[in-house]
């Protein structure tokens, strides 16, 4: 199976990587210098007039559209022995995200802000598709996805390599400020509308809520991932 990738950015990053490109259309008059990279590349391409391309491609294409093989996803097996504990690196773990736009935004946010992995579920959440590539704006061609079948019981596993696990509620008595980030962390984003399962809830190793001012006592979940994984980076840096 193959997806289409739609935009400037997605197709410069897919471009500096290894991944195959199966075929390449590009808009008369646009990307001058994405059409010398797929020449250097020696990547056919199919030049369309604006009004075919138009025809032939919805959306916000920016000239640009690559046909790429599906992405694959590595398991927790692969996953593991990839990480250095001795580094305390951060995980994402999400919890029922099925918008892929945030799961997009996440994994954009999750690569500028080191994190070392993020981890889905297979049931109850938004597939790798182009929707998702497109507004990671090319981060998830660096970031690992592993794919589990059982949140819970990554949980455990990760806890009996080291890790320290970190929920997000809202009912939190700690604050996200609270969270200890001189251990090895999986830090878990619940989904846009229920946030965190209960199950989940009662087996990370504590819960946290993010500090807020205004009125509105809820966020989006990209947002929620962004501020957390930013402040866990700041704090690591100091």
């Amino acid at each position: 199976m193959s997806m289409s990738i739609y935009g400037r950015n997605p197709a410069k990053e897919l471009l500096n990587t290894e991944k195959q490109i199966l075929q390449a259309f590009v808009e008369q008059g646009t990307n001058p210098d994405l059409i010398s990279e797929l020449k250097g590349k020696h990547i056919s391409f199919t030049l369309l007039d604006k009004q075919e391309f138009k025809k032939r491609f919805q959306g916000n294409h920016q000239g640009i559209v690559l046909e790429v093989e599906d992405y694959q996803t590595i398991s927790l097996e692969e996953f593991l022995p990839t990480l250095d504990l001795s580094k305390n690196p951060l995980v994402l773990l999400l919890d029922g995200i099925t918008d892929p736009h945030n799961l997009g935004a996440i994994i954009r946010s999750a690569e500028a802000g080191g994190v070392a992995g993020v981890i889905i579920p297979k049931n109850r959440s938004a597939s790798i598709n182009a929707t998702v590539v497109k507004v990671s704006s090319g981060a998830i061609e660096y970031m690992k996805i592993v794919e589990v079948t059982n949140l819970r019981n990554t949980i455990e596993k990760m806890k009996k390599q080291g890790f320290w696990t970190v929920g997000t509620d809202l009912q939190a008595t700690k604050s996200h400020h609270e969270i200890d980030v001189t251990v090895p962390l999986v830090l878990v984003i619940g989904s846009e509308g229920k946030g965190m399962s209960r199950l989940l809830k009662e087996t990370v190793d504590y819960n946290v809520k993010i500090e807020m001012a205004g009125t509105i006592n809820s966020l989006n979940a990209s947002v929620s991932a962004g501020i957390l994984i930013f402040d866990i980076l700041r704090k690591k840096r100091s």
